[in-house]
């Protein structure tokens, strides 16, 4: 439907018997004021909102002319300009914002409300700026830091075009955003620059640029300001007639997603229709900067992004071409998105990211550090390229990288089984000097992987020390899981809480550990029955409760994660078969052997007083047992010969338990050729002072 037009300039409207007294505004002027108010709403697509239009703005414009000095609409002959079409929004920090503002605590703007002087503060030109000019605006406008500075900079700047002021407003919108509300909203309402840039988007809409409407709607959408206000209306009124007309570029299709994403969700009918134009657009034809844009967006609708993944099939396939020509920004978001989108069918596409990442490791902010080793996290990836990269460069930084940064990589560490010494060792000595600050949550993710792969570094003394004070400190502070969590890894490296288990078993801890989660599961349920085990084995000096019997398990196997590992079958079936050689029966020994005590043995042989081997099925006069432990590579770190916390802990309390530990790794006996240097291998390894007699 076209748009109905006005012959009459605004400037008509003005002249039209216009008087001037002393004591206020004529009829003429009113009727001027009502004429070119009618004149600007002819221009809005939506029938149903011309009324609700006209009857506002003719009521705030008749009431809010306050002097007979001042024009009705100052400046009201310039225009604002169409402006370049560049991306001016990737030069200033996109905070991720996706929040839906009708579910906001209410809109801390309210119905903007524009004095008919605003526009004195402001002057918007039409002349097209130079990229380098915009270029120059832009930069200095990220250099600001409050609304006042970006404020002080407008009323400095001259004129500027419409995409330099929703930029302005971007920005502001950046600064001001506090969580779910507004800082200081009565100020920012108050200023009369802020007011001005209203007054020139409410009603200049049908001459902005596409690139300054749908910003500076992205941008009072982020300022919380009313969906039903006119400015809102007029401003998604003239986005969804350049819509309907095809007249956006991706750039501008994305920032108008995110706006309506925050207003309505993903459910919004336009926004499917922002989505169905963007696939109009063949993917060939996007730039670099294009595609980002298109994986941020659908990475806000977070669990609608199914609906677009065949979409997302065609980005993923072209995108990892472009790999290695992406920037260091460009990288980060896409992993990003990846994980957001769930893309794990795009694994060849992350590991092509990470491994050009490699480089910019140096150049990393903490960040885009966390953003990729988050990916490769969930992607379940580790380069060996990346992890040099980690180790050459975090050891420098542990002392200025923020808690939560050393926290993920000490979590990818832990996750991967990568037992960096450099890595390790530093953040050890940061976490003495800098843990008072850290987050009770940050302690236990620095702490935890110490347990987990077994290692004590240098300053072991001073560190434990320090968690010892902090927990003196700050015991209540910490959630029970998290507590829990980080009591288990000091056992694993034999450093014993004594002076906090006894509050772990009390009746009001447990009782708070099965109402943080729904009831206990039995991997926390595990934990807490090797806790009690460790102080009655290890720590005889312990007189605290005991843990009562309903929180104890009978095997520390548990589904997902465990506190011990079940043995590799490959590896096993190669130990079984020599075994029986050595024994001359299948049924000399036994496989999986659940313990008393909740640890499962790989293989049990049992012996009689003078050495004699018993069937497996004795269970009277046996006077040794010796217990097998068949480690694959899963139970060490990664490429070391380092046991990992769990399989260490379960050996050494297995000795005390009275059973012969032999252990039997994987890098021994996987250099073994034949069949018969695997039978002498065990026999040296399981009876080192008998001589074997040939069967």
């Amino acid at each position: 439907m076209s748009r109905p037009r006005c012959d009459l300039l605004p400037e008509d409207f003005l002249h039209v018997g216009v008087e001037r007294k002393k004591d206020g505004v004529t009829s003429n002027i009113a009727e001027a004021a009502m004429a070119l108010n009618l004149r600007r709403v002819v221009h809005f697509l939506s029938p149903d909102l011309q009324t609700y239009n006209i009857l506002q703005i003719v009521k705030r414009q008749l009431f809010s002319c306050k002097s007979l000095n001042k024009t009705l609409y100052p400046q009201h002959s310039k225009t604002l300009s169409v402006g370049p079409t560049k991306a001016w929004y990737h030069q200033i920090p996109d905070k991720g914002y996706h929040n839906i503002v009708k579910d906001q605590p209410g809109s801390t703007l309210g119905t903007v409300c524009l004095h008919g002087d605003a526009g004195e503060y402001l002057n918007l030109d039409d002349k097209q700026r130079t990229s380098s000019n915009e270029q120059e605006f832009l930069e200095h406008l990220n250099n600001c830091k409050t609304a006042k500075h970006i404020f002080k900079f407008l009323n400095s700047s001259g004129s500027i075009t419409d995409t330099m002021a929703a930029a302005a407003l971007l920005r502001i919108s950046q600064i001001e955003r506090d969580g779910s509300s507004l800082k200081d909203p009565g100020a920012l309402l108050e200023n009369e620059a802020f007011k001005a840039l209203c007054f020139h988007f409410e009603h200049e809409s049908l001459r902005l640029s596409s690139t300054g409407l749908v910003t500076a709607l992205y941008a009072y959408v982020q300022l919380y300001v009313d969906p039903k206000s006119t400015l809102m209306l007029r401003l998604m009124s003239e986005c969804q007639m350049r819509l309907n007309n095809g007249q956006m570029t991706i750039t501008d299709l994305c920032l108008l997603g995110k706006a309506l994403l925050d207003l309505e969700g993903p459910g919004c009918r336009t926004f499917k229709q922002v989505m169905v134009e963007i696939q109009r657009i063949k993917i060939v034809d996007w730039t670099s900067e294009e595609i980002i844009m298109v994986y941020n967006l659908l990475g806000a609708t977070a669990g609608e992004g199914g609906n677009y993944q065949q979409l997302l099939n065609k980005m993923n396939t072209y995108t990892l071409h472009l790999a290695s020509k992406l920037n260091r920004k460009a990288k980060n978001e896409i992993l990003n998105a990846m994980v957001v989108l769930k893309q794990t069918q795009a694994l060849p596409l992350v590991i092509n990211l990470c491994k050009h990442s490699v480089r910019h490791v140096p150049q990393f902010s903490d960040q885009e550090l966390i953003v990729v080793l988050n990916a490769l996290m969930y992607f379940g990836h580790s380069d060996r390229f990346f992890t040099d990269a980690l180790e050459q460069n975090v050891p420098k930084k542990t002392f200025s990288l923020k808690p939560e940064a050393i926290s993920k990589v000490m979590q990818y560490c832990s996750q991967r089984r990568i037992l960096s010494l450099p890595i390790f060792d530093a953040v050890a000595e940061s976490f003495v000097y800098n843990s008072d600050n850290f987050t009770t949550k940050e302690i236990a993710l620095q702490i935890m992987p110490f347990g987990k792969l077994n290692y004590l570094p240098p300053n072991a003394s001073q560190l434990f020390k320090k968690i010892e004070n902090l927990l003196r400190g700050r015991f209540s502070q910490f959630q029970p899981r998290i507590l829990l969590n980080l009591l288990h890894s000091c056992i694993l490296l034999e450093r014993f809480p004594v002076n906090f288990v006894a509050k772990i078993f009390s009746p009001y801890f447990l009782q708070q550990l099965e109402a943080e989660g729904k009831g206990f599961d039995k991997f926390v349920l595990a934990q807490l029955t090797q806790l009690f085990m460790t102080m009655k084995l290890e720590c005889r000096t312990y007189e605290g409760p005991s843990l009562p019997l309903k929180y104890r398990v009978k095997s520390f196997i548990t589904p997902g994660r465990s506190v011990e590992s079940l043995v590799d079958e490959q590896l096993y079936n190669k130990v079984k078969n020599a075994l029986t050689d050595l024994l001359g029966a299948r049924n000399y020994f036994a496989s999986r052997v659940l313990t008393p005590y909740g640890y499962t043995l790989d293989a049990e042989i049992k012996l009689d007083e003078e050495g004699y081997v018993f069937p497996a099925s004795q269970r009277e006069a046996v006077f040794r047992r010796i217990a097998l432990c068949i480690d694959d590579q899963s139970r060490f770190s990664l490429s070391t010969q380092n046991l990992l916390g769990k399989e260490a802990i379960k050996q050494r309390q297995l000795q005390l338990l009275g059973y012969d530990v032999v252990q039997i790794p994987f890098y021994e006996f996987d250099k073994l050729q034949n069949n018969k240097e695997m039978v002498e291998y065990l026999h040296k390894k399981i009876f080192p002072y008998s001589y074997r007699l040939a069967w």
